[in-house]
């Protein structure tokens, strides 16, 4: 393991750097599924389609 993966595990074992991450990690995930769903609004997908991916945001937010 590198230094970085040393270090990246050692500040895991804090509460709030663990949460702080989680909690990016969240933002981000749901801001590319936000990105990926006006791509294809822009493109012009079915209603289907569009309406599973909003679906699955749903899901994604109600699941953290």
């Amino acid at each position: 393991m590198n230094i970085a993966g040393k270090y990246f595990k050692n500040q895991l074992s804090s509460d709030e750097f663990r949460r702080s991450f989680l909690e990016e990690k969240v933002k981000l995930d749901i801001e590319y599924k936000l990105e990926e769903l006006k791509k294809d609004i822009q493109t012009h997908k079915s209603p289907d389609e569009l309406i599973k991916k909003v679906d699955s945001i749903e899901q994604y937010v109600m699941s953290v």
